[in-house]
């Protein structure tokens, strides 16, 4: 299948991203049978980096998994001697189906009860070596991606994140690579406008975090104060499964008296353990020794200016196992 095709193909999808054209299955319309061993290696061979770019896309394990098997379901019934660069046409294939189930879920994230925060992921300790890929995946920015539109967003992430040229995004996202130049131009602006604009170390977010979840355990009001920057922002993620607030909340006595009265209100015994999400340190909060979120902060200043509480138990099913993230 030439490149060309590759295109039409996804220029007959359906509303809803489904692929209605038949330039994926074989000529007799037939599920494709055994895949090659070259075609099994390429896919093996890239399948962090696929999923890694459709979850910087989609802010979900669980859509980033579903585009995985479609690209791999759509990957088998390429002719690969028409393909000149394998990482390139996999990424392709992923970015379309990722773009299209991007369109689809925002419909639903509008419906969602209160805040949609990313989904959590515990991740290698590689993940938090790489500092771009760790920013790129961190909450924080994870959370400002979510503002941009569909386009806008599977653009500023190959661009930006993963270094594809003009050409190659145009050709993911059927537009013009002037087109995606102008569309990258626009997303890095609004960005930049609102993505952390202090850098500090793993170290000081950890230290931070320490601060703040000995405050916790022990009750003190004022220890959770000293660590909280003025402004704080705490955006809490329940789905409406469990209860959190429905708007952000915003001050450090606004945010500390939220805290302590949900502890008072459970009166249960609260204990935090330190671990490693989307390649930056947080939190797992527990209750009663029950596993009741994930807790990721944004640090300035060695005092936390954001906090990300999720505890929509949907989200919390990929911080028991490392999830392998690349760039390449």
């Amino acid at each position: 299948m030439s490149d060309d095709e590759v295109e039409d193909a996804d220029r007959e999808d359906g509303p809803e991203g489904d692929a209605s054209g038949d330039e994926w299955s074989d000529a007799s319309g037939d599920e494709p049978g055994d895949a090659s061993g070259d075609a099994t290696e390429f896919f093996v061979a890239h399948r962090n980096l696929l999923f890694t770019v459709a979850y910087e896309m989609l802010g979900s394990a669980a859509d980033a998994e579903d585009v995985l098997q479609e690209t791999w379901l759509r990957w088998v019934r390429v002719d690969r001697a028409e393909v000149r660069n394998e990482r390139a046409y996999l990424v392709r294939i992923a970015t379309r189906l990722a773009l299209n189930r991007l369109r689809s879920v925002q419909r639903r994230r509008e419906a969602y009860v209160g805040p949609w925060l990313p989904e959590p992921l515990l991740t290698a300790p590689d993940v938090a070596d790489d500092a771009e890929l760790a920013e790129s995946v961190s909450m924080a920015l994870m959370v400002v991606l979510e503002t941009l539109g569909p386009t806008e967003r599977v653009v500023f992430v190959l661009r930006e994140v993963f270094g594809f040229g003009f050409d190659e995004i145009a050709a993911a996202v059927d537009r013009t690579p002037a087109a995606v130049r102008q569309i990258a131009h626009r997303a890095r602006g609004h960005v930049e406008a609102r993505r952390p604009r202090v850098t500090v170390t793993a170290g000081e977010a950890r230290a931070a975090l320490e601060a703040f979840r000995v405050a916790v355990e022990t009750g003190d009001t004022q220890g959770v104060l000293a660590v909280l920057a003025p402004d704080v922002v705490l955006v809490s993620d329940g789905g409406g499964v469990k209860q959190a607030a429905l708007r952000p909340i915003v001050g450090a006595d606004k945010v500390a008296r939220f805290i302590a009265g949900g502890i008072r209100k459970t009166g249960a015994s609260v204990t935090g353990a330190a671990t490693t999400v989307n390649g930056n340190p947080a939190l797992v909060l527990s209750v009663d020794g029950e596993m009741d979120g994930v807790l990721a902060a944004q640090v300035a200043d060695g005092r936390i200016v954001g906090l990300y509480f999720v505890r929509n138990p949907q989200k919390l099913t990929r911080v028991g196992e490392e999830t392998m993230l690349s760039r390449r």
